[in-house]
């Protein structure tokens, strides 16, 4: 990203200014972990993604969108100071020529780490126009994110920290809904459940109006979903229901910075995807919690919107002003913070379309 770019931070979590600068050195070549200031060298490459992205947002084109996202995430990671494996990239799912899993990133000169990526998570909603579209990168110590052996989806949980310690996946839709309800204070029918709009769950739908609560569709984007269902004022309580595999390991990254759970149970599409579990040692009637999703204690998560949505505020374009808003966490510290940035258009024209 150029250095004409102005960021404005506000600090999300109690306001205050506490400076973190004790809880580690700066980057240098041979640390063993990353380090703080990888946040923000992160969030640049969300935003370089989002601004190709969003240039396409409502042309009907989710392919070409995508394919520019994924061009300019791919050209600011090579800036960013890390030695990255992709384990969770475009890949096999998306038939993607870059950010393919186990692809190298970063410049090199940084610590180990595992990448996950989602350049546009939501090409559907860019292409249409609709809300929750976000470019999406989280980064792990090496070796830490869980390895889906191309098991691309699972059913998920996920609810913000008061309820963390009593849902379990195992338990009956109902039951489940209650205990948020109880831990939340509030009436059943003052949940509202997070669900992708899709035909799998009509059962699920029917067991969560049953229960009293209230269905809120999406229909894609459910790490947005996934995140808005963890943090508090968002007015999602809980996500239910299977979702993409690797958009549940990026958003365990994020539920390690801003508390709460995610439980998850991969689900094979058939015969041959379940195979490919058990020969990869997987039980897929496991419930995988947020830390056997991600191991480390220090991750990062960072998104910029692209269109607007429950979390982010999406790209806006206008004369030779380029606005966008981000957030980005880091785990080991618990911060999360939201950016509102204005960048030259003229500057990021290798990046949008003409």
């Amino acid at each position: 990203m150029n250095d004409s770019s102005q960021h404005r931070s506000k600090r999300s979590d109690d306001g205050s200014s506490q400076d973190f600068s004790h809880l580690s050195a700066r980057l240098a070549v041979g640390d063993s972990e990353p380090d703080r200031h990888l946040a923000m060298e992160l969030v640049r490459v969300t935003e370089a993604a989002a601004i190709a992205g969003g240039a396409w947002v409502g042309m009907g084109d989710k392919l070409t969108a995508d394919g520019a996202a994924v061009d300019a995430m791919r050209s600011l990671l090579d800036t960013v100071n890390v030695n990255g494996v992709v384990v969770i990239g475009e890949g096999e799912k998306d038939e993607a020529p870059m950010l393919f899993n186990g692809e190298r990133v970063g410049n090199g000169t940084g610590p180990e780490a595992d990448v996950a990526v989602d350049p546009i998570d939501g090409t559907r909603l860019t292409a249409l126009g609709y809300n929750n579209a976000l470019a999406v990168l989280a980064v792990a110590e090496r070796g830490t994110m869980f390895d889906p052996s191309a098991v691309f989806y699972m059913d998920k949980l996920i609810t913000g920290p008061e309820a963390a310690d009593m849902v379990d996946l195992r338990l009956p839709v109902k039951q489940n809904l209650h205990l948020i309800a109880k831990a939340k204070n509030k009436r059943i029918n003052q949940i509202n459940v997070c669900v992708l709009d899709r035909p799998r769950h009509s059962k699920l739908v029917d067991e969560i109006r049953e229960a009293g609560a209230r269905v809120r569709f999406i229909m894609d984007g459910d790490v947005a979903g996934g995140i808005a269902a963890a943090r508090e004022g968002s007015g999602v309580d809980v996500l239910m229901g299977v979702g993409g595999t690797p958009e549940g390991i990026i958003t365990a990254c994020a539920i390690k910075a801003v508390g709460g759970v995610i439980q998850g149970r991969l689900a094979p599409v058939d015969e041959e995807e379940a195979q490919k579990a058990l020969d990869a040692g997987h039980d897929v009637s496991r419930i995988l919690t947020t830390d056997e999703l991600v191991t480390s204690d220090n991750c990062y998560f960072a998104a910029t919107g692209i269109t607007d949505g429950d979390l982010l505020r999406g790209v806006r374009y206008q004369g030779d002003k380029v606005s966008t808003q981000s957030m980005v966490m880091r785990s080991k510290s618990g911060t999360v913070r939201i950016i509102d940035a204005e960048h030259q258009a003229r500057k990021w024209e290798s990046y949008t379309r003409n």
